[in-house]
């Protein structure tokens, strides 16, 4: 049955609220992860020079995760993937706070890694065949919830800083609360096709015949997306404190406000995607953004710094989810395999970014260095119109799927 709007059913409804608590909980798990490194640094008695290798694992065994995740949703759907490497990822995380040996925060990183990069593709695979299935835009607002699970999560480490508990009590309560609301809200997961499990196969068998080419401008966006955002998460504290003299205090602000900027774009963004098209608010998003670039690279004090910081979180918020929006309309025949390819530039983004501007600050200045990220998130600026390609002027797709597959266990309500 339906729920009285436009064709909408009630298992499409719950597979979106569900999908929306998916990207809430990643978020905190994420955040939980990299807001506490220094303390799991301590912890396993992790060097300064060795400590890079260790973060630079965890992106490229998503990335390659990503990778298998194409392949694998061939055979099995996103939303059994979503089902099972969400469980992983929560459980990692308990794993990196619970050892005491080199080789024991090895494996749960690893694990970390390699889950969060399938789990990460099959959301947004669900995400954007929801989104096809709905005919207009809601993509924004997964990862408003993803924005909000990472307020949550650093919240809770900071809590858990505060009152110096040991990062395994600090992980315990948010896994042993997350990881079995995910696993039942999992039976309401929705694999929205286009079509039936004859027009699936087609759909399948499409994959392979992605043009790269085609999608390399929607990748490039994604990079230099993430370098921005890694630029934010690694930089902005040292930023303030170095360069705008600000105080230790005040120098964590930056993040925190830029993650509640993003929850903000996010939020409303989806309804600015309606009534003006995706191509419009990822131009306004690219030109905020950098326009927070050049802020920050040119401010006097710390409290103009935090202005750039805030722009720069309302501006880059709106650009990966409608990259992944993008790719999905693309190639409506293939959308889980454009996906994956896509994601992969995620993690690329966010590899290059931090190494990128530290040796620009070291070699030049960190002023100079924030104009980089600045001049290559502009480059958006120029494909901007391959957002809207392959649907309608309001990210709907092309057209209602004729079908939508509930997950194996799933009722569908």
């Amino acid at each position: 049955m339906t729920d009285g709007n436009a064709g909408i059913t009630s298992a499409m409804r719950w597979g979106r609220r569900t999908l929306g608590f998916s990207f809430f909980a990643q978020g905190a798990a994420f955040a939980l992860l990299v807001t506490r490194i220094p303390a799991i640094q301590d912890q396993y008695g992790i060097s300064d020079g060795l400590l890079p290798v260790f973060l630079a694992a965890v992106p490229i065994l998503a990335g390659v995760s990503s990778v298998c995740t194409e392949q694998l949703v061939k055979r099995v759907r996103p939303s059994r993937m979503l089902r099972w490497a969400q469980p992983v990822v929560l459980l990692a995380l308990l794993g990196v706070g619970a050892g005491d040996t080199m080789v024991e925060v090895a494996v749960a990183l690893g694990a970390f890694g390699l889950a969060v990069g399938a789990l990460d593709a099959s959301m947004n695979m669900l995400g954007v065949s929801l989104q096809r299935a709905y005919g207009r835009s809601i993509m924004l607002g997964f990862h408003a919830a993803y924005s909000l699970g990472g307020i949550v999560g650093a919240s809770v480490a900071w809590a858990g800083a505060h009152w110096d508990l040991t990062l395994f009590m600090s992980y315990l309560p948010v896994a042993a609360v997350l990881l079995p609301l995910c696993l039942i809200g999992s039976r309401w997961y929705v694999d929205a096709r286009d079509g039936g499990a004859a027009e699936v196969e087609v759909e399948q068998g499409q994959a392979g015949g992605i043009v790269f080419k085609m999608l390399l401008p929607l990748c490039l966006v994604m990079a230099f997306a993430y370098i921005g955002d890694s630029t934010v998460s690694n930089w902005s504290a040292k930023y303030l404190q170095d360069v705008l003299g600000s105080s230790e205090q005040l120098s964590t602000v930056p993040y925190n406000v830029y993650m509640v900027m993003t929850l903000v774009g996010r939020a409303v963004g989806d309804v600015g995607v309606r009534r003006f098209g995706p191509v419009a608010v990822v131009r306004v998003g690219t030109v905020i953004a950098a326009g927070g670039f050049g802020v920050v690279a040119v401010a006097p004090g710390a409290w103009v710094g935090m202005l750039g910081f805030t722009l720069l979180g309302l501006g880059l918020c709106v650009i990966v989810p409608q990259t992944f929006a993008a790719a999905g309309r693309l190639f409506p025949g293939a959308s889980d395999a454009a996906v994956a390819r896509l994601n992969i530039f995620n993690y690329v983004g966010f590899l290059v970014g931090s190494p990128l501007v530290g040796a620009l600050g070291d070699a030049w200045s960190y002023r100079g260095a924030m104009l980089v990220p600045m001049a290559l998130v502009l480059v958006t600026l120029v494909y901007a119109p391959s957002f809207g390609k392959g649907g309608d002027r309001y990210g709907g797709g092309h057209e209602r799927p004729r079908a939508v597959d509930v997950g194996p266990s799933g009722s569908g309500v």
